[in-house]
């Protein structure tokens, strides 16, 4: 398995402004949750339903637990917490939930198995290429 990849020309509104290129990370497609059930439990004694169950109610319960302010620890795959972009005001008695919350967002951060496994190098490609 490789990550594939394309040369992407970005301009730059800093500075001198030359264009610049990048290396763009592509997305081979998606898996839903129907295949992943399927994948799983043909690694485990799990029917393909039974692992689907398994995955929805985790969905739920993940939802329950960021909106209580908890962190889910999910072990090898790694943490979740909730967050909130917000507004700064010039004193304590000007901050408002309505006013001054602009954005919420689920933080991840991967597990030290996989943040050793990302600095160890991920094989690449060029889109295009063949293997």
């Amino acid at each position: 398995m490789a990550l594939r990849y394309r040369i992407t020309k970005r301009s730059n509104n800093i500075g001198d402004k030359k264009n610049q290129y990048i290396l763009q990370a592509v997305n081979t497609g998606t898996i839903d949750l129907d295949s992943l059930s399927e994948y799983i439990s043909q690694e485990c004694t799990l029917h393909s339903v039974d692992v689907k169950a398994v995955l929805i109610a985790l969905g739920t319960k993940l939802d329950f637990f960021l909106r209580d302010g908890k962190i889910v620890d999910l072990g090898d795959v790694g943490k979740f917490k909730m967050g909130f972009k917000g507004t700064a005001a010039e004193t304590p008695e000007l901050l408002s939930v309505k006013r001054n919350i602009k954005k919420f967002h689920v933080n991840y951060q991967p597990s030290l198995k996989l943040k050793r496994k990302l600095q160890a190098g991920i094989d690449v490609y060029k889109e295009g290429r063949l293997l």
